[in-house]
């Protein structure tokens, strides 16, 4: 694969807030979970665990503003609201399946490679 064309002036300056929305490990995880289908907020929530109700508001408006994920209002007591994703939304969950595989097969690797640079640093440090 050649991704020198990737480089070409000017795209680069397109490209950068796609990879960083899409890089995000927040807005990755909820494009995962609204795969199966629409999801209210609260039970995104509780999926996820750790994320706070500001940041998941956060990266839910962001892949919203970005046109990979909608929000619907049910006018009922009290609101429902929906996330799901969008036929754009829905085209990421391909390669996110992807790198997701590759980062399980080479975890392994990265890690051995950390450690032996780390190791490598922390000699040089003593000598």
């Amino acid at each position: 694969m050649n991704v020198g064309h990737i480089h070409v002036a000017g795209r680069c300056e397109r490209v950068a807030p796609v990879l960083a929305r899409i890089g995000d490990k927040w807005a990755v995880l909820v494009v995962i979970l609204l795969a199966d289908g629409p999801v209210r907020f609260n039970e995104l929530k509780r999926r996820i665990g750790v994320i706070s109700q500001r940041m998941l508001t956060f990266t839910l408006r962001a892949l919203e503003r970005d046109g990979l994920v909608t929000r619907t209002v049910y006018a009922s007591v009290p609101p429902k609201v929906e996330y799901a994703l969008t036929p754009l939304g829905v085209s990421l969950l391909d390669p996110i399946s992807h790198l997701s595989r590759w980062a399980v097969d080479h975890a392994d690797e990265m890690e051995a490679a950390r450690e032996a640079f780390d190791g490598e640093k922390a000699r040089e440090a003593a000598e």
